[in-house]
């Protein structure tokens, strides 16, 4: 089952790089705009956020094999649908269709599937399914890029939206059966006043500032993962060193995943979200002021080794502070914001370079978003530690 989750989520994340590989050639048919691919990308990001809330009640109702098999045929009709070139198809292909619908259908509902198998080492079980978007990025981008560079960029997409379909539908079929009825965490056991508080505070301010968090720590993360390919062409790489650039980045997150994994079962979420988004930048801080190509491989290997761990850290810390019974609306929820956090990262790095011309003022932007992120999230960690000590 946790193989075939994987292999889910590596094929319907694949859709969103083909976009990234191809943001220079799809700019270049509206005057070089990179905002306009970029917005692509972020609806996908914010349709798969939203869907995901959607999406994960209706799985509770009719099952997540239905809402996985519908979410892939969306992907495929999305990505026929941006064929017919920007802005608008574009932007609704990968808005409704591969956001809203299909990634919506997939995303939020596999990890609220997979969180309700595994008692014992959760963390490790929801790093392994969650990697299939990073092991996407590492496979995906430099196939894409020879597709693109012999065939274009829309003949890319039809022939991806073909495969996906192929391979998740019959996954989604055979293995995706229900999960073991939910079992409720001992920690939502106990005095009644207990119940009501979460780290001291009401339950859903903390919800509240793990949302917002989750939106500050997605921006930068978002920054590398859309631009780094067009960043290296601006800087006379070569585009296929580019991609293979991606790949490495997203090669080392995928690597690395499972070790924050196994951190995160033995520290918590919350620890492992403040670590990893403190590495993270770090990060975008060496990537600020890297110019060279052995330079940016080896900030790209580093990057990748941060920040992967940091959102199913984020839905672990949900598991471990509130009642499994409101895993349905809570983790698609902080997964929108996180979303949220993505689109507007990419976006955001293409509408600044389109107004300065470089990427230097996109990236200190992230970097201050990341750093607004270590506050909340070092507060949350602080009260963790504080509520345990007195306990």
């Amino acid at each position: 089952m946790a193989t075939a989750a994987l292999v889910t989520m590596l094929m319907a994340f694949g859709a969103a790089w083909i976009t990234a590989v191809a943001l220079k050639d799809i700019a270049a048919e509206v005057d070089g705009i990179r905002s306009i691919p970029a917005l692509a990308s972020a609806l996908a990001w914010l349709g798969s956020g939203v869907g995901g809330i959607l999406m994960g009640r209706l799985a509770d109702k009719v099952g997540t094999r239905w809402t996985v098999i519908f979410g892939a045929l969306m992907i495929g009709l999305g990505l026929t649908i941006s064929t017919l070139g920007p802005p608008w198809p574009l932007w609704v292909g990968h808005g409704l269709f591969i956001g809203l619908m299909g990634l919506g259908g997939i995303n939020a509902p596999m990890y609220i599937y997979v969180s309700r198998w595994f008692d014992r080492r959760r963390g490790s079980a929801l790093a392994l399914i969650s990697s299939g978007s990073y092991l996407a990025g590492a496979m995906w981008p430099p196939l894409f890029e020879r597709v693109i560079a012999d065939f274009g960029w829309r003949q890319t997409m039809l022939w991806y939206g073909v495969l996906e379909i192929v391979v998740i539908v019959p996954l989604a079929i055979t293995y995706f059966s229900a999960p073991p009825e939910v079992i409720h965490p001992t920690a939502s056991t106990g005095p009644a006043g207990a119940k009501a508080r979460v780290l001291g505070w009401r339950p859903n301010v903390i919800f509240a500032v793990m949302c917002v968090a989750a939106v500050l720590c997605c921006v930068p993360m978002a920054m590398p993962q859309g631009h780094l390919v067009a960043f290296c062409s601006d800087l006379g790489i070569a585009r296929s060193t580019g991609a293979l650039m991606l790949s490495v980045l997203l090669g080392t997150a995928f690597l690395s995943r499972q070790i924050w994994g196994a951190i995160s079962d033995r520290i918590g979420g919350l620890a492992t979200v403040f670590i990893g988004s403190g590495w993270q930048a770090a990060s975008m801080t060496a990537l600020l002021l890297t110019q060279n190509e052995v330079g940016l491989f080896t900030v790209a290997a580093a990057f990748g080794l941060g920040f992967s761990g940091i959102i199913p850290a984020y839905v672990l810390a949900l598991r471990e502070l509130f009642p499994a019974s409101e895993a349905s609306w809570r983790i698609p929820t902080l997964l929108l914001f996180s979303g949220c956090g993505m689109a507007l990262g990419g976006w955001l790095a293409g509408l600044l370079y389109d107004h300065f011309g470089y990427y230097a003022p996109a990236f200190a932007a992230g970097i201050g978003a990341n750093l607004l992120n270590l506050l909340l999230v070092g507060m949350l960690v602080g009260r963790r530690r504080l509520r345990v000590a007195q306990a």
